[in-house]
């Protein structure tokens, strides 16, 4: 069953069942009134008649008819009988209504059972035991309450117009109600149901509002967002590794195919070795690859704060572990405040390239040495410095280019994306890397960060 539905079966059911209720409680509660009220009624007209009746010293019929006459329209199609203490009949009204209850009412009449109530149809009957200047007397009357049955009647037919009333409303609302409640419903789910991932992200539109409509349209929007992110990311990564890993991978099998026609068991051991070292290599341009595709789908992952020469650090203690022998200085050419060496990215991106980088200084080292010069002068400098064979002007046009290795590279392992990667990551923080040749056999790195 729709929602629509459900609000408005329920509403529409338990509505008009609870007014049913509190009608039905209205009416017993009234009718059980008019009861009791009538019957008090009774009782005090039967007193007032046996008190009449025992200031009239001698029986006179003439004066009991016109008692009669008098009271005959005070109850309507009322039967008033008075008995002495013996239970013998003392008067009757002239009213002829019969009383077949009247001989069962005087046998439970007694001083501890002074009053007795009952029906007979529509009529009601009551007995009651009386003791008035030393004497003792019982009265029972039957009588119709036209009055209070009218009354009674009315009332039924106010609560039946006010119930059939109120229910036509409580439907006419709830189904307004409903419509209300969901057509904003139905309109997200039409969004939903004819969203297409393929064509440009669109949110979902809806009212600025704080109910849970509202909370649920902007969940959704935040889930597709997060889905365009993800099917962006994953288009992008595929875009880039495909391109990317072409030419690694063919360098690998190349090798393979060269292990494989290799009979001399030290030079394959060497081959394998240098594979090893490629297939390092090439995870590392994947893992900069997927978190490069990261961030360019998306900022969630760039804004991160950290130093840099913590980072620096760092990654010269972890290539400790893996060349013992060299050494790395790392100085600071002026005091730096220490917020000066912060910058905002992503650490992990900043750690690739400057492993990066600080690989190529060791690869490319001709004595196991190279410096690491930081300064701040309104920006971030960071200088790499080694000695070693330097590029000429010609080979520096295309260092950061895919697939580049200058003359330096002969016979050192590498697919020529490594600096590519590095001015990739440098440029996403804002920066800039630069290469000169200081002498005519130092190179020298330049990034600048903001």
């Amino acid at each position: 069953m729709k929602i629509r539905n459900k609000i408005l079966f329920y509403f529409s059911l338990i509505i008009p069942a609870i007014t049913a209720i509190a009608f039905l409680v209205i009416y017993i509660l009234s009718s059980e009134n008019r009861e009791e009220s009538f019957q008090m009624r009774q009782k005090e007209k039967i007193s007032t008649t046996l008190e009449f009746l025992s200031d009239i010293k001698e029986s006179d019929a003439d004066i009991i008819e016109t008692l009669d006459q008098i009271t005959i329209n005070e109850l309507y199609n009322e039967k008033l009988l008075l008995f002495n203490k013996d239970k013998e009949l003392i008067y009757s009204n002239i009213v002829d209504i019969p009383v077949p209850v009247s001989k069962d009412i005087l046998i439970h009449l007694n001083p501890k059972n002074k009053w007795i109530e009952t029906k007979d149809g529509l009529y009601d009957v009551v007995g009651t035991y009386i003791h008035r200047k030393g004497k003792i007397y019982y009265g029972v009357s039957k009588a119709y309450d036209d009055f209070g049955y009218s009354k009674l009647r009315y009332l039924k037919y106010i609560l039946v117009i006010t119930f059939i009333s109120i229910t036509i409303v409580i439907v006419l609302v709830s189904f307004y109600i409903s419509r209300k409640i969901t057509n904003p419903l139905e309109n997200i789910t039409a969004q939903i149901s004819s969203y297409d991932f393929s064509s440009n992200f669109q949110p979902i539109a809806f009212r600025d509002t704080r109910d849970e409509i509202a909370v649920l349209a902007n969940v959704f929007n935040e889930l597709m967002t997060r889905m365009n992110e993800a099917f962006a990311f994953q288009k992008h990564a595929i875009h880039h590794i495909s391109h990317e890993l072409k030419t690694p991978i063919a360098i690998l099998v190349s090798n393979f195919e060269r292990m494989e026609k290799e009979t001399d068991p030290e030079a394959l051991k060497t081959q394998i070795k240098n594979q090893k070292e490629d297939t390092r290599s090439l995870s590392e341009i994947i893992n900069s690859l997927l978190e490069i595709a990261k961030i360019e789908t998306t900022n969630d992952h760039f804004n991160e704060r950290f130093r840099i020469d913590e980072l620096i650090f760092d990654v010269s203690d972890n290539l400790k572990n893996v060349y013992p022998d060299f050494v790395f200085s790392v100085d600071y050419l002026e005091p730096i405040d220490e917020s000066q060496l912060e910058i905002t990215g992503n650490s992990r991106l900043m750690r690739a390239a400057l492993s990066n980088l600080m690989e190529n200084a060791i690869n490319y080292s001709s004595d196991s040495h190279a410096s690491i010069h930081i300064e701040s002068q309104g920006q971030l400098e960071i200088y790499f410095e080694n000695k070693g064979k330097i590029l000429t002007k010609q080979e520096v046009n295309y260092l950061f280019k895919h697939f580049f290795r200058g003359g330096n590279s002969k016979g050192k392992k590498g697919f020529g994306l490594g600096l590519v990667f590095v001015n990739k990551i440098i440029t996403m923080h804002g920066g800039s890397i630069t290469y000169e040749a200081k002498s005519k056999n130092i190179n020298r790195f330049r990034i600048i960060l903001p």
